[in-house]
């Protein structure tokens, strides 16, 4: 079962990414990169069934390497027999064939020229350069990094906090006690929050608490009562801290800004779903200027 779920995930991946190349279009494979399989006159190499892996979903990654990896190299071989079949029945002559080819390396070129010039123009400046407008924009407001430990009733709290004074783990209480499931895992861990992300009687006890502090009375809100204990305040966020959402929107605005200058230096003609021309159907590009 385990086995047919891998080799099905893995045939999924490989043919949506078209990763079964013949072996005379592929990068020669470094020294070290042993041969894992031969299909009639092509080979695969370690490399290529790791790239596989690698993109694989999360849930993948949990099971045994070596069973991971055979399966993902069973379905490259399949797929290596497939392509040959289809070239031997000339299918790469079929005019839809043909159209898809192309189709899809026209989407290889386009994905392989935008990462490029993102990565040129995601530099730490540009970066830094972001930080700054967002904090003028949104100017840093005071953070607060909390555990807190969820029950249902007062007597519970009460008797946490008593545990707690003893010296108990906060962390250990939060993962066998707390009824929040979205942090008890965590021991409890909220991350940093501004004071309006929080109901208000949770906020008003966090803010007014300081680092290493943990709450002397139960705190009740709607979801129930809530022992706190309070890690760190800090203004935030630091760019360290925005650093990654940063990369995530200068790409984008990179992005934008590669496909305004492609445009800006073409000569680009739009019709109407008929073929008829727009009213507006000036090209536009360099040549309006000649």
């Amino acid at each position: 079962m385990v086995q047919s779920l891998l080799r099905a995930a893995a045939l999924s991946l490989a043919l949506a990414v078209g990763l079964a190349l013949p072996a005379s279009a592929q990068a020669p494979a470094a020294a070290g990169d042993p041969v894992v399989a031969k299909v009639n006159n092509e080979v695969i190499h370690r490399s290529e069934v790791a790239n596989v892996i690698a993109g694989l979903p999360d849930q993948y990654r949990a099971y045994p390497a070596d069973a991971l990896f055979g399966a993902v190299l069973g379905q490259m071989i399949d797929q290596r027999l497939m392509a040959e079949a289809a070239e031997a029945a000339k299918l790469a002559d079929d005019p839809d064939v043909k159209r898809r080819i192309a189709l899809a390396r026209d989407s290889v070129l386009q994905q392989a020229y935008i990462s490029r010039e993102v990565e040129k123009g995601l530099t730490e400046e540009r970066l830094k350069a972001a930080y700054a407008k967002r904090m003028k924009e949104e100017p840093p407001q005071e953070e607060v990094h909390a555990r807190h430990i969820l029950v249902k009733t007062e007597a519970e709290a009460k008797e946490l906090i008593v545990e707690l004074q003893k010296g108990a783990d906060f962390a250990t209480l939060a993962k066998s006690k707390s009824t929040d499931a979205a942090s008890n895992q965590d021991g409890g861990d909220l991350g940093y929050f501004t004071k309006d992300r929080m109901v208000p009687e949770f906020a008003e006890a966090a803010f007014a608490m300081k680092p290493g502090e943990i709450s002397k009375t139960p705190v009740q809100t709607k979801f129930g009562w809530h022992v706190i204990k309070v890690e760190d305040r800090r203004e935030g966020p630091t760019f360290e801290d925005a650093k990654e959402e940063l990369r995530g929107e200068v790409a984008k605005q990179l992005i934008a800004e590669t496909i305004q200058r492609l445009r800006a230096n073409a000569k680009v003609v739009q019709f109407n779903q008929d073929g008829t021309p727009l009213k507006s159907s000036a090209p536009k590009g360099p040549a309006d200027s000649k």
